[in-house]
C-alpha cells in the first residue's frame, strides 16, 4: 500500500534548505528516471531494481508509488506530457499549415532523439509489457484527438469520418516512422525525416478536404 507523506496531519519538514514537498519531488523524478533506465536497459522493471538504480530505499518507493507497474504508467505519462506540450506550442507557433506541422513533428523528434530511452518506451516492439501496450494505445488516441482537432482548426474543415481515418493514419505512421529512425534503420538526418514526415502527412490534406467524406459513400 501507498504510504501517505501527510499522515497524521504533520507537515513535512525540511532538510538541508529544501522542504518536504520538493523532496519527495526529486526523488519521485530519480525514481521516473532509473526506470527509463531499467527499460531500455533490461526490458523490465521491479521494485527491488529500481530502487537499486535510483539508490532509495523501498520506504522512498512506496510513499509515491504503489506497484512497479504504477511506476511505469506514471513514467509513460510524463514522457506523453512533455512530448504533447513540446508538439502542442511549436504547432501552435508555425505559420501555415505545413510550418505548424514541421514544428510538432520535429518537436518530437528532437525529444525522442535526445534521449533515446523515451523513444524506446514509446516505439521498441521489445518492450511489451501490459502497462506498456495499454498505455501506448491510450498515447496513440491522444495525438490522434490532438492531430484530428489541430488539424481541423488549421485547415477551416469540419471533422468527419475522413479527417478521424486521417488522424489515426497520421499518427500511426509518423509513430512507425521515427521508430525505425531512432533503430538507425533509415539514414535520414534529423531534418530530412521531419521534411519527409511533413510530406508524408500533408499528402492526406486532400483526402480530407476535397470532399473526402463523400468518397467514403459506396
Amino acid at each position: 500500500m501507498r504510504a501517505d507523506p501527510q499522515a497524521a496531519g504533520a507537515p513535512l519538514r525540511s532538510y538541508g534548505g529544501v522542504d518536504g514537498d520538493e523532496r519527495i519531488s526529486r526523488r519521485r523524478e530519480a525514481l521516473m528516471d532509473a526506470t527509463l533506465e531499467l527499460l531500455d536497459a533490461e526490458g523490465a522493471v521491479t521494485v527491488r531494481g529500481i530502487c537499486r538504480a535510483s539508490g532509495l530505499n523501498p520506504r522512498y518507493f512506496y510513499e509515491s508509488f504503489e506497484s512497479a507497474d504504477a511506476l511505469v504508467a506514471a513514467t509513460f505519462d510524463r514522457v506523453i506530457e512533455e512530448i504533447s506540450e513540446a508538439a502542442l506550442t511549436a504547432f501552435a507557433a508555425g505559420v501555415g499549415v505545413a510550418g505548424k506541422v514541421s514544428g510538432a513533428v520535429g518537436a518530437i523528434v528532437d525529444i525522442v532523439d535526445a534521449d533515446r530511452r523515451k523513444g524506446q518506451l514509446l516505439f521498441s516492439p521489445s518492450l511489451l509489457s501490459p502497462v506498456v501496450a495499454a498505455k501506448r494505445n491510450e498515447s496513440t488516441g491522444l495525438f490522434a484527438m490532438l492531430t484530428l482537432h489541430a488539424a481541423s482548426d488549421a485547415l477551416a474543415t469540419e471533422v468527419g469520418p475522413a479527417a478521424i481515418a486521417a488522424a489515426q493514419f497520421q499518427v500511426g505512421g509518423l509513430g512507425r516512422l521515427v521508430s525505425t529512425w531512432l533503430d538507425d534503420e533509415i539514414p535520414l538526418g534529423r531534418d530530412e525525416l521531419v521534411a519527409l514526415s511533413v510530406r508524408l502527412m500533408m499528402s492526406l490534406v486532400g483526402a480530407v478536404t476535397d470532399g473526402g467524406d463523400d468518397m467514403l459513400e459506396p
